[in-house]
């Protein structure tokens, strides 16, 4: 290790409020540039014309990209410091989102969604560790708010992007703006950021092989990821091709999703608080299943909406409630635990558009959807065994 490093974790500042913000800053860089990309499905894939099980494979690119930048991101973020790899990862994603909007081959959609994963996944670890020591420094429960944060940047994105392109922008135009928007947050946040990684890391493997209820954990993170991805990743296409949206308009399936989500998480320490951990699996994987459900059987585009809201409201405070249980057990350490169901949990993003693509394809995307809705009623049922323990 460093000489610098070492100096940063000896004499390091206690993260105040400038950090809070920061954090909160960054946390909606990436939520708005994730969302950013649901509007523009509909159009890439009209681009390319291919068919919705082809489509799932390239999208599949996106979480290979995250994947694979997450545990590099741990190393480097370590060395370097929070404030650097947010602040590189960041401008990343400000460059490579026009691009969404002119891959026009196969390939060239390919290396942008993995480019495009990478630089996501870059900031969602880095700002998730800044995160830890900013709450930890201020003494209080803070988690929420900041994923808070991340999902409003989900209802910026995603609604913001549509809104330009039902103004008549181009896809083009859209993402440009919307780079413009993340630089100018991170100018904003830059000067909160920490100069210093993971303090508390040292001498931890990068990953562990997680056992027990652990691995049972990780598996209900990998159900509710799958069903968080296919929202952003087909709920556009879901609205063209059973409710004959117009495709300008299409991505409100993920900003209804979003808001209803950003709703539960900023209420989320209050409401867990009241209800506990039990109630809150058992009441929201029902309310994310009926949500997909009513999507599906929905007459018209305002019912669908209204399904994919309650989707966001039931999935908004079950990982929280997941990670909670991951740090309060005794097979592993908390801190590998936390990182293994993370890594697990996005495992679900990598594959979930693949899986719906290929039911979709040998199917509809409203079987796809029912699977999902199968998946929320299996949460709602094994997780509250979790919480208890």
């Amino acid at each position: 290790m460093s000489s610098v490093t070492s100096a940063h974790r000896n004499t390091r500042e206690i993260a105040g409020r400038r950090e809070q913000i920061a954090t909160r800053a960054v946390f909606l860089v990436a939520g708005t540039a994730m969302a950013a990309w649901a509007p523009l499905v509909p159009f890439a894939k009209a681009r390319l014309g291919v068919e919705d099980g082809t489509f799932g494979l390239l999208l599949l690119c996106l979480g290979l990209g995250s994947i694979i930048a997450m545990p590099i991101t741990g190393i480097l973020t370590s060395r370097f410091g929070c404030r650097r790899i947010i602040s590189v990862a960041s401008v990343a994603l400000a460059l490579v989102l026009p691009f969404l909007a002119l891959a026009n081959s196969m390939l060239e959609l390919a290396v942008v969604l993995a480019l495009f994963g990478a630089s996501v996944g870059t900031v969602d670890v880095a700002m998730n560790i800044q995160a830890v020591m900013v709450e930890k420094d201020s003494r209080r429960s803070m988690m929420s708010g900041f994923h808070g944060l991340f999902s409003l940047g989900g209802i910026l994105g995603a609604g913001g992007v549509s809104l330009l392109l039902g103004a008549g922008l181009s896809p083009l135009d859209a993402t440009l703006l919307a780079s413009v928007v993340l630089i100018a947050l991170l100018f904003f946040s830059y000067s909160g950021l920490l100069p210093y990684g993971n303090h508390e890391s040292d001498g931890a493997p990068l990953f562990v092989v997680p056992k027990g209820i652990v691995m049972f954990i990780g598996l209900l993170c990998f159900l509710v990821f799958l069903s968080e991805g296919a929202i952003l990743d087909w709920s556009a296409l879901f609205m063209i091709s059973a409710h004959a949206a117009d495709p300008a308009q299409a991505g409100l399936g993920y900003t209804a999703f979003a808001i209803a989500m950003t709703a539960g998480r900023l209420c989320g320490d209050w409401i867990v608080k009241r209800l506990g951990g039990t109630r809150i699996l058992i009441v929201s994987g029902a309310l994310a299943a009926g949500g997909f459900l009513l999507s599906v059987v929905a007459p018209n585009q305002i019912v669908a909406l209204a399904g994919f809201a309650l989707v966001g409201l039931g999935a908004s405070n079950i990982v929280p409630v997941f990670f909670t249980a991951a740090g309060n057990q005794n097979s592993m350490p908390a801190s590998l635990a936390i990182a293994a169901i993370t890594t697990l949990g996005y495992a679900g993003i990598l594959l979930g558009p693949a899986v719906i693509g290929f039911i979709a394809q040998h199917s509809s995307l409203g079987t796809a959807l029912i699977a999902l809705a199968v998946a929320m009623v299996f949460v709602a049922t094994a997780g509250p065994m979790i919480a208890r323990k």
